[in-house]
């Protein structure tokens, strides 16, 4: 009779993640992970066929965190459903450094093979909320998207502190300009 596995891939994983989170994805691999699952790496390698399948799966286990941030912040209320994406894309930056860095400042999200979903997703959220066609709501994601990009990432590498209010007026700002500058291309044309 063979004998009883003592630990669960999920148990695997979640301690995989908790790794990531404290220590950034460097600090992920089999002996590591082995060490905190107070196991050797055997369990690991019959849950997992490698590192490459264990970060992808810590991956999506991350983006996973990283969907429920932005769900939360949607959910709230406090801001029309476009901007709340981009506060929730800042708060999980602010909250989650390691996962941010490594979901969305390395490799991670491209092992998930969701960047251009997510993308998409928030093209779609303008289209519908406000009116504009797919061109136009995919420049104006991108512009946002980079704008929110470099708060989030000072935020995970502690380059600034802002307060809430600070960081909203920012992204709204950044908004209404790009929103006016659309506008007037349009009637240059």
């Amino acid at each position: 009779m063979p004998a009883k596995k003592q630990i669960t891939k999920e148990k695997i994983l979640e301690k995989a993640v908790g790794l990531v989170r404290k220590g950034g994805i460097s600090c992920l691999n089999m002996r590591t992970l082995a060490q905190a699952c107070k196991c050797s790496t055997q369990p690991i390698y019959l849950s997992f066929s490698g590192t490459e399948e264990l970060k992808t799966e810590v991956s999506r286990a991350i983006l996973k965190i990283f969907d429920e941030t932005i769900e939360r912040e949607i959910a709230k209320r406090d801001y029309p459903e476009y901007k709340a994406v981009g506060m929730g894309y800042i708060r999980f930056a602010k909250e989650e450094k390691q996962f941010f860095k490594y979901l969305l400042m390395n490799d991670g999200m491209k092992q998930t093979g969701l960047e251009q979903q997510s993308f998409d997703q928030s093209v779609f959220i303008i289209m519908k909320n406000y009116g504009l066609y797919q061109g136009d709501a995919a420049k104006l994601h991108m512009q946002m998207w980079i704008f929110v990009h470099g708060i989030a990432s000072m935020f995970a590498t502690d380059y600034i502190d802002l307060d809430w209010e600070t960081v909203s007026k920012m992204v709204t700002d950044a908004y209404n300009c790009f929103v006016k500058n659309l506008k007037e291309e349009k009637d240059d044309n």
